[in-house]
Formats: structure tokens, sequence, C-alpha cells
């Protein structure tokens, strides 16, 4: 609980929120074809939903980067730990969003598709942003005891 009112959780909510909320726009707007009310609708239902996720996130993320060495590791191997960290944490998540705001299965398994396809791309600047998010509230960008 003492982790949920840390910095780091404020930091890793802000990161997020602020970063999925642009880059949601982008994607659901131009690559899925939803249509500007729906996505701003899956951006405000995402925010609680990203309220909720974001520390969890940011414990897996430094876990998974605790569990492949690469907190200290080369440019490519974080990127490489950084995308399979996002694959595995936000389509599911992400899917379920678009259940609730009434997208059509075909909106959900393009937008889903999409996002992993996009995570290649969109899971480093995420993690550096975080990063850069966590220097802004003080606090190392990766715990040393995160296990």
């Amino acid at each position: 609980m003492r982790y949920l009112l840390s910095k780091r959780s404020l930091a890793d909510t802000f990161a997020f929120i602020s970063f999925a909320f642009v880059t949601g726009l982008f994607f659901e707007i131009v690559v899925t074809g939803l249509s500007v009310e729906q996505s701003l609708q899956s951006r405000l239902v995402n925010i609680p939903v990203n309220l909720l996720i974001a520390t969890p996130y940011g414990l897996f993320r430094d876990w998974i980067f605790k569990l492949f060495n690469a907190v200290d590791a080369s440019q490519i191997k974080r990127s490489v730990v950084d995308t399979l960290a996002f694959i595995l944490f936000h389509p599911t998540v992400y899917g379920f969003t678009l259940v609730l705001i009434g997208a059509n299965p075909e909106q959900i398994v393009t937008a889903c598709s999409v996002l992993i396809v996009a995570s290649v791309f969109m899971a480093r600047p995420y993690g550096i942003y975080l990063q850069f998010c966590r220097g802004l509230f003080k606090i190392e960008a990766v715990p040393s005891g995160a296990s």
C-alpha cells in the first residue's frame, strides 16, 4: 500500500496517463478507424483504468528489467526488454477497455493488433519518458531493490 502512495507511483501514473492519452488518440483515430468521439470516449474511460494499471505496470517493468538484467544494459537490450514488458502487459487491458466503450470485434482485434505492432515503436520511447518523469520526481529509474 505504501508504494501506491509513493513518489514513484505518482511519477508512473503521470507518465502513463499522459503518454497513453496522446498516443492512444493518434492510433485509435488514424490507424484503427475509431471516430474522434469513440477515441475520446476510450481515452476518458482509460483514465481510471490507467490510474489502476500505471503503478502495476511500473512494478512489472522494473521486475522485467531486473529479471533480464537490463537495468544497465545496452540500448538494444533495454529496447527489447521494454518492448517485451509492454507487449506482455497492455494489449489485454486495452482490449477490455474497447469492449467497454462498445467497439465491435473487428475494431478490437485491429486495435490490439496495432498496439502489439506499435509496441515495437512505442515501448522504448515510453520507457525513456517514464525514466524522465521519474527523474522529475527525483527518484531512480529502476529501484535497486526491485525483484
